[in-house]
């Protein structure tokens, strides 16, 4: 065998004694839970911001971006509902660079994912029991859901996992919103394809059980842009994307459509200032159209304490992975969606 222990087996449950929600923090989730469901449904009017860092390197910093979103939070509710990105795994094309704060508890150091999962959930558990913000990470190791289920009240599915089998029967079963996103080359078809399994029963093992799922009827699309076969990006937040992408979700009558647009990779090239003018279109292209506007209800933007990016951790609140929009563009760019929805 090529694999060798180099730990104990997990105990999930140890793992989760010390992190599980309880009194008002729980009460507080399941309150917000129960209004993003209405939301992804169509019975809240809201639009839907998941907001937050790239990757969550720093739990300090992260912290407090968190208590800012929260009193952003606060000041928007009546027509913005914001879910933080605490996104702690991290795809690597290639294999290197940062992995997530599942791999590295401390971005200095090297990997340990024992202290990893810890870290995690712990992570989780501080934003919603010290700020009130639900949040949301990607589902990038589907055998890992078991060690947030209970924290998390949005899961991705990003662009290098939705064609695997693996996410798409899983997220079968997840009972939280879950978004789908377009494959790195933009094919629509398989998005879907990814969204219809994760709408349907399904029947599989899953750690070591044979599981049965009822079908997650919150699964739905995630727009990210792509690149074409000589590594152009090609975004696809254009009117007629939009329209494109309504017409394969009536063809296909999936439940409880709705789109998110991804303000960032590839739709914005990774030129994160971009971010600011892909939402302002998009608001535009709602107010053109009644359909796009019934549709796209929601935007995932990447946020952090400061703005762009660092190749390592050393400015504190920088992301360490993709660029991010810093705290007070991203206020402004939050007011403005507000104060827009209200004219």
């Amino acid at each position: 065998m090529s694999f060798k222990s180099t730990s104990e087996k997990i105990n999930i449950e140890e793992i989760k004694n010390s992190t599980t929600l309880d009194g008002a923090a729980l009460s507080k989730k399941r309150e917000r839970d129960q209004q993003l469901t209405a939301i992804i449904k169509g019975e809240d009017e809201r639009l839907l911001l998941v907001v937050g860092p790239c990757s969550s390197d720093d739990e300090k910093a992260v912290l407090e971006y968190a208590r800012r979103l929260a009193q952003l939070q606060e000041a928007v509710k009546d027509r913005l509902f914001l879910v933080m990105r605490v996104y702690t795994a991290k795809p690597r094309t290639n294999g290197d660079g940062y992995k997530g704060l599942v791999h590295q508890p401390n971005a200095k150091a090297t990997p340990h994912l024992i202290n990893g999962i810890k870290a995690v959930r712990r992570l989780h558990y501080r934003v919603i029991e010290e700020t009130g913000m639900t949040t949301a990470d990607e589902m990038l190791y589907p055998e890992n859901l078991p060690l947030v289920d209970d924290l998390v009240s949005y899961i991705a599915v990003g662009a290098r996992s939705v064609e695997n089998q693996q996410h798409r029967f899983v997220a079968s079963g997840i009972d939280v919103p879950t978004g789908m996103k377009n494959p790195t080359s933009g094919n629509l078809t398989v998005m879907f394809n990814g969204i219809y399994a994760a709408q349907a029963r399904q029947n599989f093992l899953f750690n070591g059980e044979e599981v049965e799922t009822s079908g997650n009827t919150l699964a739905h699309v995630i727009l990210r842009g792509g690149t074409n076969e000589y590594g152009k990006n090609i975004p696809n937040y254009y009117y007629d994307n939009l329209l494109e992408t309504i017409d394969q979700y009536e063809k296909m009558a999936l439940e409880n459509p709705f789109i998110i647009i991804d303000t960032n990779h590839d739709n914005s090239g990774k030129n994160y200032l971009e971010q600011i003018r892909i939402v302002r279109q998009t608001l535009i292209n709602r107010d053109w159209s009644e359909k796009i506007k019934q549709y796209v209800r929601g935007f995932m933007i990447e946020s952090y304490l400061e703005d762009g990016r660092q190749d390592k951790p050393e400015v504190y609140g920088k992301s360490i992975t993709d660029p991010c929009l810093g705290w007070e563009k991203t206020e402004e760019l939050v007011r403005e969606i507000y104060q827009t929805l209200g004219m």
